[in-house]
């Protein structure tokens, strides 16, 4: 986890970033773009992983003890969703942060939850109890509903050795957006957080793409195979996933099959002033 902070001085806030296990990834891109700023902190289980040159809390998620004297002098949080586990766990996970913040006077939190139309995905309800729990929260808030990574997708359907990308997405698509784009909203949002109290934003991406899609881009000596939703499970099962794992990513495969992920719109582009990276091209990188 790593949490951006801003001083409680009248001319500027400090910002908390949390950047946890399984999305440390956007935690750290995030990180990246806010290194050059003083009033920001990362809080992470895990400091000496980090290489970012901001100043690291010990931040536990797992540990509510570690949590209120965390976020001392924090006024605005950027709380990245701890979505490697069960649906308890994460609820309970997210909902320590949200009574710790309270208690420590957080002023604002910014959440990075799940794309509406991810409420056909497996770990969609602990992404809309934290919604409502913040709305229901004594502090500001901001709810930016991600959608899938681009590079998800890459790793869902990567092509085999011998070329072949073999996985149960049908002719499903899915609006992916490039993971860089979705750091960039989230560190402009948590600067700006002001301006963004109590609004919602869907960031999906403005192209779906499938498995054909990919297959095409890799070039001629990569072709798409679908396979069933059975197959995958065993696959997934045989891989060493974590049982949790499994119906997560066979539930993602399904809901882009069935054609629910596919919806695009533009507000990402509005929102960060420029063209989104192509989901494509962030698959194949």
């Amino acid at each position: 986890m790593s949490p951006v902070i801003e001083e409680n001085l009248p001319e500027r806030k400090t910002l908390m970033i949390l950047v946890t296990g399984a999305t440390g990834a956007l935690g750290t891109l995030i990180a990246q773009r806010l290194a050059d700023r003083d009033d920001t902190i990362l809080g992470t289980r895990d400091p000496e992983q980090l290489t970012a040159p901001l100043p690291v809390r010990r931040i536990d998620f797992d540990e509510p003890g570690t949590l209120v004297g965390g976020f001392e002098g924090v006024d605005v949080l950027l709380l990245i969703s701890a979505g490697y586990g069960e649906d308890d766990t994460v609820i309970a996970r997210h909902g320590a942060v949200i009574d710790a913040a309270e208690k420590a006077g957080v002023r604002h939190v910014v959440y990075t939850s799940l794309t509406a139309d991810g409420d056909h995905l497996p770990y969609a309800l602990p992404h809309r109890w934290t919604e409502r729990r913040l709305q229901e929260s004594t502090m500001d808030w901001t709810i930016l509903r991600n959608g899938l990574y681009a590079e998800l997708l890459a790793w869902l359907a990567a092509p085999s050795g011998d070329g072949r990308i073999t996985a149960p997405l049908g002719e499903g698509q899915l609006a992916a957006v490039a993971r860089a784009d979705l750091a960039d909203a989230a560190a402009r949002v948590t600067v700006e957080a002001p301006a963004h109290a109590g609004r919602i934003y869907e960031l999906v991406g403005e192209q779906a793409i499938g498995g054909a899609d990919l297959a095409r881009a890799h070039g001629p000596h990569v072709t798409y195979e679908p396979e069933t939703l059975t197959q995958a499970r065993a696959r997934i099962a045989a891989s060493g996933a974590e049982p949790f794992q499994v119906p997560m990513l066979v539930g993602t495969y399904s809901a882009i099959a069935a054609g629910f992920m596919s919806r695009t719109n533009g507000a990402l582009r509005q929102l960060l002033g420029r063209a989104p990276h192509s989901a494509l091209a962030a698959a194949l990188a």
